[in-house]
């Protein structure tokens, strides 16, 4: 997929530096032609003769070179390469970054491209938890600089948290999303495939004022869509109420109750594959009432008689010519995790679950980061924890190599 692909790697000083020969060896294992820009400060961890000789290229540094810069270089380094690369992504080089400061190579380069930007942070917990690096993130995501982690785990400072950088292999999977995002679209790998997604809670009427809902936050849905519309795919969304804006390039139904967000699907029409990443509501009110129920002193509370809301998962996996290719749940639990999630893909009949732990310590429902496991009639595979935007991009990816398989009559052939 990155054959033939420019990489540059501007390599930045934090102890995570370590690991760009792992990602050098994996991009070059895959013919990319990788080139780096060595900051002042990376060259602390790592030498430029060891990049030199995993790149079989020149490594950068001097922004005040006579041979380099007298044709520009920095301005060629920044236009040559199909991506940049930020690895580690420190707080400094990102806040160097947020601020459009161009005071040695490496920033000026940043500053001078015209080419797509990812960024791997490395940092101590709580120098990426700090408020002056989440706004630098945010300034940097709104100009379109894309991230991946960083992860949790525990770090040099031998504190645990956010702020560990991705593993080689997860910065190589971004990398082929992004470069897959910016082809045309008939060359995606989804192209002229059809998506249904389902996003964020329902709302069940009690009466014109109450409701029934949960914490769902549409986060990783909605991240689910916009993979999958980067892929190449037509993307309906099928959305409870959330706060997260829409994404961009997907068409989004707007519902309320469950009831609504099964009629969306089902008017979706065909499709190639189905997500089912919302909260919907287990179950409604068998009448709601048509007024506010008003409290009435010395009376005891209301009674609230509730009846099962349709099984949209369950729905839509039901044999059939209309029958998705394939259909992907989502098992929220606060315990027992693997053993429930597996039991659902057994009764709903679906092909794939997606398993969290919704457990408030885990800070998932309205957090940033998930921790999943993807179980499948193969086994289960456990996913490290990672942003929501990580996540969907590894099931889109992994949903693209599905869908692009010959069917066993295909291969039969």
């Amino acid at each position: 997929m990155l054959k033939g692909k420019r990489i540059l790697l501007v390599v930045a000083g934090g102890i995570a530096a370590f690991k760009v020969h792992e990602l050098i060896r994996l991009l070059r294992k895959q013919d990319a032609a990788v080139r780096c820009v060595l900051t002042e400060a990376g060259a602390k961890f790592v030498t430029p003769l060891s990049l030199q000789a995993l790149t079989e290229d020149k490594v950068y540094s001097d922004m005040f070179s006579l041979t380099d810069e007298s044709e520009m270089g920095h301005i060629q380094l920044s236009r040559d390469a199909d991506l940049l690369v930020v690895v580690p992504a420190t707080a400094n080089i990102l806040a160097r970054m947020a601020g459009g400061l161009a005071d040695d190579l490496a920033s000026t380069v940043l500053l001078a491209t015209d080419k797509p930007v990812l960024a791997a942070p490395a940092m101590n917990v709580r120098m990426w938890s700090h408020a002056a690096t989440q706004a630098n993130v945010g300034t940097l995501t709104a100009r379109g600089i894309r991230f991946v982690g960083p992860n949790d785990g525990v770090m040099a400072c031998n504190e645990f948290g956010p702020g560990r950088m991705s593993e080689p292999v997860e910065i190589v999977a971004a990398i082929e999303a992004m470069l897959e995002a910016e082809k045309p679209a008939a060359d995606k790998p989804l192209a002229g495939k059809r998506a249904l997604v389902t996003s964020g809670p329902t709302r069940e009427a009690i009466d014109p004022v109450r409701y029934i809902s949960n914490h769902s936050s549409g986060k990783q849905g909605h991240a689910i869509a916009a993979a999958l519309a980067q892929l190449g795919a037509d993307v309906t969304l099928v959305s409870g109420p959330v706060t997260v804006p829409d994404p961009a390039g997907v068409a989004v139904v707007k519902i309320d109750s469950a009831d609504q967000m099964l009629a969306a699907c089902l008017a979706a029409g065909a499709v190639d594959v189905a997500v089912c990443a919302a909260a919907v509501a287990d179950w409604k009110m068998a009448a709601p009432a048509t007024a506010k129920i008003k409290k009435q002193a010395g009376a005891a509370p209301p009674s609230l008689v509730l009846t099962p809301n349709p099984d949209i998962l369950a729905t839509l996996s039901r044999p059939g010519p209309k029958r998705p290719r394939l259909v992907v749940g989502f098992a929220a639990e606060t315990e027992n995790l693997i053993a429930n999630a597996i039991d659902k893909r057994t009764r709903k009949g679906c092909d794939w679950i997606v398993a969290n732990d919704v457990s408030p310590a885990t800070g998932t429902f309205g957090g940033d980061r998930n921790t999943v496991h993807l179980i499948s009639a193969e086994g289960v595979q456990d996913w490290p924890t990672l942003s929501k935007e990580r996540v969907a991009m590894q099931l889109a990816g992994a949903i693209a190599l599905h869908l692009t398989r010959p069917r066993p009559a295909e291969a039969a052939e």
